[in-house]
């Protein structure tokens, strides 16, 4: 075999490049794919951005080390929008004790969002934030729904905690996702009584239903059929 040296350097790296390695335990010569060594980075948090945090979302309430987990368990293939009270615990992923950051980020808003897939989350406002009474590994925190998109993920999968804030004086679009229903139950965050209000399904087209606003923060919309999709309010 050459002297690793007297080979061309590769400055093109692709998901599919490969280098050899030792694996444990076993100790015993591997491929590692820069695809597989990325994925390992990203899913156990090795490289730290300030201000985010990573936990595994367990259906268990307080279920395990670095994990998220909805007050009473499951949550599950449900809406972002059911979650009012979350378990987090005292330490993230890498290990990091995440309590005195989240104690300062009280009443501000949070971004609650599926590691490897953008497009799922729950946006939130942080209301309280407090030590579980029955075990000091974690810590109760009060939260109102936002705006979000999509459902909470099978048991494992990883969820990044962010401060999270949208600045601007232009309009805001809240987007909120429905599972198959003839009826829409949409929270209205915007601070305004009547804000419009389009209704989408899954393919993404325009769709009708009855508009009811039924209090400041409420608004309830009845289809004659079942129906997938989101809502989002101006």
């Amino acid at each position: 075999m050459a002297r690793i040296s007297s080979y061309p350097r590769d400055l093109n790296i692709v998901d599919a490049d490969s280098w050899i390695g030792t694996s444990v335990p076993g100790l015993q010569t591997r491929n590692f794919t820069a695809s597989a060594v990325a994925n390992y980075l990203n899913l156990n948090a090795k490289v730290n951005i300030g201000g985010q945090m990573s936990f595994k979302w367990s259906d268990t309430q307080n279920g395990g080390l670095a994990t998220i987990s909805k007050t009473g368990g499951g949550g599950s293939g449900t809406n972002f929008n059911t979650l009012t009270e979350i378990r987090i615990s005292r330490n993230e992923i890498n290990g990091q004790r995440v309590v005195e950051f989240l104690e300062y980020l009280i009443g501000t808003d949070i971004l609650i969002g599926q590691g490897n897939e953008i497009s799922q989350f729950g946006h939130y406002k942080l209301d309280t934030y407090v030590v579980d009474p029955t075990t000091t590994s974690y810590y109760i925190a009060g939260i109102t729904f936002i705006g979000g998109n999509g459902v909470i993920a099978e048991e494992g999968t990883q969820y990044t905690v962010i401060d999270f804030n949208i600045t601007g004086s232009g309009d805001v679009n809240l987007k909120q996702t429905f599972t198959s229903s003839n009826t829409w139950v949409i929270n209205n965050t915007t601070g305004k009584a009547e804000p419009s209000v389009t209704l989408i399904n899954q393919a993404n087209d325009e769709i009708n239903g009855e508009v009811v606003y039924t209090n400041a923060t409420t608004i309830t919309v009845t289809f004659n059929t079942n129906v997938a999709g989101a809502s989002i309010l101006n």
